[in-house]
């Protein structure tokens, strides 16, 4: 029988503890703040993630995700109460992440099962862009972990690149900027690099000029780019999808070598669960928030994921 793995990436919208840290900007995700954020909220909203992030890849995969990109989660506190609800409890669970200069605090990080993945090394890349003032726009940095997938060596990127709240062509040179690091990394970890993975919520639709950059460089597939519809994608925003939620991988995860992994699948994440089922928006992700009115829903974005086969 082939075993079959999922490789996952999702934005959990906003996922922040009930403490004011007064470094970032979280006052509104605060009991006494306009969202009313409380322990009571945050426990619905950690039991709803962890019980999609198990399920993600269900009916493809052989088993639960063995790796999880993640947006938008506040700290280190977050991720190891999300890791302590059930079903994620019984799992082998163990995750990378780091604080990022982003003025809200909001980070990603990277869940694996330590059963299946091997962590060698981890590190942020700093994203450098400037605002228009000239000052540095303080946005997440890109997770970088190295390690062994069942023993194959990959490498790992993390991404939550700046949002196109200031105009998507304004904003565009600086999600340029951030695959154009990324792929400064690739070149200085080029021998060692045959197998990469490049996940996130880019901002960006798969056609957009920021990945064509990384696809200009040959070395990958955007398996995702058939998935974006005008009826379907991870985010929906003013009544249009947008699939700014990618897993994009090298050419090398289209071998059958043994000791290797085989790309199988891509697809979206969108079970009824995940949606909402009525109205206006009836389709859309459930969000959470949707401004200060709280829905109570999982977050505003599908996750995406891919399904590789281990070559044995």
């Amino acid at each position: 029988m082939e075993i079959h793995f999922t490789i996952a990436f999702y934005n959990l919208e906003n996922f922040f503890d009930t403490k004011n840290d007064p470094y970032i900007l979280d006052d509104d995700f605060t009991p006494g703040g306009v969202k009313d954020w409380d322990e009571s909220r945050f426990r619905k909203k950690t039991k709803k993630l962890a019980r999609t992030i198990s399920k993600i890849g269900e009916g493809d995969s052989t088993l639960h995700p063995i790796l999880i990109g993640m947006a938008e989660v506040e700290n280190k506190s977050v991720i190891e109460s999300l890791l302590a609800t059930p079903p994620l409890k019984a799992l082998s669970y163990e995750y990378v992440h780091f604080d990022s200069p982003d003025e809200r605090g909001i980070d990603t990080a990277l869940l694996y099962d330590a059963k299946h993945f091997n962590v060698l090394g981890s590190e942020t890349i700093p994203l450098l862009v400037d605002n228009e003032s000239g000052e540095r726009d303080l946005t997440r940095d890109i997770l970088y972990v190295h390690g062994q997938l069942h023993g194959e060596k990959v490498h790992v990127f993390v991404n939550h690149w700046p949002s196109r709240r200031d105009g998507a062509e304004k904003t565009s040179v600086k999600r340029i900027k951030a695959a154009e690091t990324i792929i400064q990394k690739l070149e200085a970890i080029q021998e060692d690099a045959p197998n990469c993975i490049i996940m996130g919520d880019f901002n960006d639709d798969p056609k957009s000029k920021s990945i064509q950059r990384i696809m200009d460089t040959g070395g990958f597939i955007n398996p995702m780019q058939a998935l974006l519809s005008p009826n379907s994608g991870s985010a929906n925003y003013n009544g249009e999808w947008n699939l700014f939620d990618q897993i994009i991988i090298s050419h090398s995860f289209l071998n059958y070598q043994k000791g290797t992994h085989s790309f199988k699948k891509a697809k979206i994440f969108a079970p009824l669960f995940l949606k909402e089922w009525k109205g206006k928006y009836k389709g859309n992700p459930f969000r959470t928030y949707a401004g200060k009115k709280y829905l109570g829903g999982y977050s505003d974005h599908f996750p995406v994921y891919i399904i590789l086969k281990e070559n044995k």
